[in-house]
């Protein structure tokens, strides 16, 4: 999976019901349903309900921060482990199925009582997300651009929208961009404000005979510097079950990741400073900042977001074997990859 680009649709496929209201008199947004989670956005906010022995709760984020952090929901096929929002509303995965939740992992919430977790089949609550997405994103926002670079065009009522940006679709690496009949290098691409200093010239591959198409290298710098999204990560090298998943960040990463494995990270270029709490209970555990060479394991029982001031690059490396959550949760895997 390469860099996110805009692609030939594919065929038109039946798409689950996506309940939905007719669009508000006064902001021209429609209201969604999930379950009994009710999604509604003004000019600035979006308001989250979701029932309660108590009666219906409400919890209230910035329009532009839920639209960010659902985009990485859609884009990423809800991830891996917890993708939270914030620190009251979020998913979690369970490959094939997923939870939404508010509440489940914020301790005064869910040990009073106030929390509410509700399971989907994924193609039904990835429908919701995309329909809601497409409604309450107004022409000029994209919600994987840096502030800079997408302005204030999320605020105010009903103004268009910008399905190239929404719409966008991964193109796949089976093993590694720029391989005869892989992923294309994207040189059409124009190169990020941030990045105009990065060198793009290519290695020179040179191969004996009977070994072409065997041997391959690419500028990942290069390639980096033409990415059209922020805090996204572009699988570049597949084998086996690992992925080197680099990407570019610039602001705030738009969710707060909870690991159901361990990331490991290299950072790439200039810096990145993360704060790491416990997945269950959100409690601080440390705050990391990582300058160019360094490297760091993210463990499988915490959740992270990171901070970058200035556009970077980031290299993720993913495990992606489908039976490590279970392996973690079970104890049979420690949560770390070492013990000093």
């Amino acid at each position: 999976m390469a860099m996110l680009e805009t692609a030939a649709k594919p065929a038109a496929r039946p798409q689950p019901a996506v309940q939905a209201s007719e669009p508000d008199a006064k902001t021209g947004f429609r209201q969604f349903d999930l379950g009994k989670f009710h999604f509604q956005r003004d000019e600035y906010f979006v308001t989250v309900t979701w029932p309660t022995k108590q009666g219906p709760m409400q919890h209230r984020m910035s329009a532009d921060a839920f639209l960010r952090a659902l985009m990485r929901d859609v884009a990423w096929g809800f991830f891996y482990g917890l993708v939270n929002f914030d620190g009251m509303f979020g998913s979690r995965n369970l490959y094939g199925r997923v939870e939404f939740f508010a509440g489940r992992y914020n301790p005064a919430y869910h040990q009073a009582g106030l929390s509410y977790v509700e399971e989907f089949d994924s193609p039904i609550a990835m429908a919701t997300c995309k329909a809601i997405l497409k409604d309450w994103c107004n022409a000029g926002f994209d919600p994987f651009a840096a502030p800079e670079e997408t302005g204030k065009t999320w605020a105010g009522t009903k103004s268009g929208d910008n399905l190239e940006a929404i719409e966008r679709s991964r193109v796949a690496t089976k093993r590694m961009p720029g391989l005869p009949g892989d992923s294309p290098l994207r040189d059409d691409l124009p190169v990020n404000r941030a990045f105009a200093d990065v060198a793009q010239d290519e290695p020179v591959i040179e191969v004996e005979p009977g070994f072409e198409g065997k041997l391959h290298g690419f500028n990942l710098f290069k390639y980096l510097s033409r990415s059209d999204v922020t805090w996204n990560p572009s699988v570049t090298s597949v084998c086996r079950e690992s992925l080197y998943c680099p990407t570019t960040e610039e602001y705030i990463l738009p969710i707060i990741h909870g690991n159901d494995r361990v990331e490991w990270f290299i950072q790439l270029s200039d810096e990145i400073e993360w704060d790491v709490s416990d997945k269950e209970t959100g409690k601080p555990r440390a705050r990391v900042l990582m300058k160019a060479g360094d490297v760091a394991a993210m463990p499988a029982d915490i959740r992270h977001q990171g901070f970058a001031t200035k556009r970077s690059m980031l290299l993720v490396w993913e495990n992606a074997r489908m039976d490590l959550p279970q392996l973690y949760e079970s104890g049979k895997l420690k949560p770390y990859p070492v013990e000093f």
